[in-house]
Order: C-alpha cells, then structure tokens, then sequence
C-alpha cells in the first residue's frame, strides 16, 4: 500500500465534487449548510494552488490541502478528505502527524475547523487538537506544538 501526494488539477475537479459530496454532504445537511455543486466547486476552489490529491496505489482516494500563514506560524489544514471506501487505513491520520511533526521541527502551530456533526472531529481530539473557539457551525481547532 502506497500512498502519495501530488498536486491537485482542474481535470480533478469532477473528482472532487463527487469527493465533497460522498463525505461531506450528511454533514453540511444536518448543520444547514448548502450541498450544491456550485457550493462545492467555491470549497475546493479556495486555496487550490495548496490542493493535493491522495492517491494509493496510483488510484485517487482523497483530498488534502494545507497552507502555511507565516505571519502567525501556523499550518493550517483547509481539507482532509478520504473516500468512504479507503477510510480507517490511517491514510488522513499519517497526513495529519506529518504536519504536526514538521509543525514541530518549526516551532509551528497547527489549526483547522471541523463541522460539528462531522465525527473526523474525534479524530483530531484524539491526535491532540484542541478547541479553540466556535462559529454558528463549526469548531476551531488548534494543535499546539510545544517541543
């Protein structure tokens, strides 16, 4: 089992939508937040340039984009996604220790929101993401590294 990065094209985009849809649409449902393709297509617009695709095996099975903002030397996780069919292979938790481990190395943070409804949210509890704060929908969370 291989997984790889590689970066993110406007021929993905159909992927992504379907992507967006299958793991994300109960959870924008149930908190009231649209699930149109237009919707959907703005998400994974915002910060294309930092969109990865996850692949296994050479076969797309994710999305994962994260950026660094310097002036507050912090990572931040805009996307993690996994089809449904290749989740619990510890594919999204690998990538999310990546970045604390280099957040580490930098003497970085690491921050991302999470969908109240979405249970990816005991996911990043339990590798040490804290909340921070909250909105009408969703809760910040912030992985702080102190090394």
């Amino acid at each position: 089992m291989e997984i790889s990065l590689r970066k993110a094209l406007e021929s993905d985009i159909n992927f992504l939508v379907e992507l967006r849809d299958i793991t994300m649409r109960p959870h924008l449902e149930k908190v009231g937040m649209p699930v149109t393709r237009d919707e959907y297509i703005k998400r994974i617009s915002y910060e294309f340039d930092a969109a990865q695709i996850i692949e296994l095996d050479g076969l797309p099975v994710g999305l994962f984009k994260v950026v660094y903002y310097e002036d507050i030397n912090q990572w931040y996780i805009i996307q993690i996604q996994i089809h449904p069919g290749y989740q619990n292979l510890n594919i999204g938790s690998n990538l999310i220790r990546s970045i604390t481990e280099n957040a580490l190395q930098m003497g970085a943070s690491v921050g991302l929101s999470v969908i109240k409804t979405n249970p990816a949210c005991k996911l990043y509890l339990r590798l040490g993401f804290e909340q921070v704060s909250e909105s009408e929908h969703e809760f910040n969370l912030v992985f702080n590294l102190k090394g």
